[in-house]
């Protein structure tokens, strides 16, 4: 089994297009190099923030080929693996190449709405199927079913190699609870940007970030300083950033960061249906916050 220090940082990278529907590699690994180079982690490739359901299997694969080679093994690299249907997960953990993936990331079954059990039976399938470490990943508000801190809890103590649960819930109180009773190799990753800082200073180990995918080096810093408890100047940094996360969000993921990235000359402001980019207000409001933030708009 691979070990993996997911202590800080980890961006849900984006999939960047081009204006003609396709995938823009270019964008895309410079986008990576832009991470490696400023203060990032570790990657999430596939994730939600890549539009992962709206590309084909042979995207899918391409992409992953492409971000290994660039990232050459300088930092970590996190692979979305999940679905509704665990035998097709079963089945791909035990086909595919995995070579260069130092994890996956695999989301609590959506649409179906499994109980407790169902999760459990879900994940204990994917963990006996891989030996690659495992990060859960709650995002109720996507999936529609939450899974409590009991069953987390269940599934950190049964598995060694179910390594860290990415926690997206908007319920602290279960993240607490998770935190306090959790084994010592597993740990709790925010899935939201703007709880980051209050998730760490309970002891969280840090995020998986959308905004990352903008700012690497700024938002980097504030984890790193509240991770060594220097809490007043991580607040700063926080508190700066505080507006845009909001708007980040207020027309979906991944359209928020997109039309940031867009703004700043990195990729092209294109998503795939269903998705659409963000209205012109959003767009212009995103634009005002970075002028005040003197990031220099194309």
């Amino acid at each position: 089994m691979v070990n993996i220090d997911l202590k800080g940082m980890g961006v849900a990278l984006i999939t960047p297009f081009k204006e003609d529907g396709g995938v823009d590699f270019d964008a895309l690994l410079e986008l990576v190099e832009f991470q490696v180079q400023n203060g990032t982690d570790y990657l999430v490739v596939l994730g939600t923030t890549a539009e992962t359901p709206t590309l084909t299997e042979g995207e899918k694969q391409e992409i992953v080929q492409r971000v290994v080679s660039q990232v050459q093994r300088r930092i970590p690299i996190v692979l979305g693996v999940g679905g509704n249907c665990t035998q097709a997960i079963v089945d791909k953990l035990k086909k595919d190449d995995f070579k260069g993936i130092d994890a996956i990331l695999s989301v609590v079954p959506y649409y179906n709405k499994p109980s407790q059990e169902g999760i459990y039976q879900h994940y204990s399938a994917i963990a006996k199927a891989t030996s690659l470490p495992i990060v859960l990943y709650n995002v109720p508000g996507r999936t529609g079913v939450n899974m409590t801190a009991e069953t987390t809890l269940r599934i950190a103590r049964d598995f060694d190699h179910v390594i860290a649960v990415k926690e997206a819930s908007g319920n602290i109180t279960q993240m607490d609870d998770i935190i306090k009773n959790k084994p010592d190799n597993f740990q709790v990753i925010s899935g939201d940007d703007g709880i980051a800082f209050p998730l760490i200073a309970l002891g969280a180990i840090g995020v998986i970030s959308v905004i990352g995918n903008a700012f690497p080096q700024e938002f980097s810093r504030m984890v790193r300083l509240a991770l060594s408890g220097d809490y007043a100047s991580a607040r700063v940094i926080h508190s700066r950033f505080a507006e845009l996360f909001e708007l980040l969000f207020v027309d979906g993921n991944p359209a928020g960061v997109k039309s940031m990235l867009n703004m700043m000359g990195y990729i092209e402001n294109r998503l795939r249906l269903p998705l659409v980019p963000t209205r012109i207000p959003t767009y212009e409001k995103i634009r005002d916050v970075l002028k005040r933030l003197n990031i220099q708009c194309c």
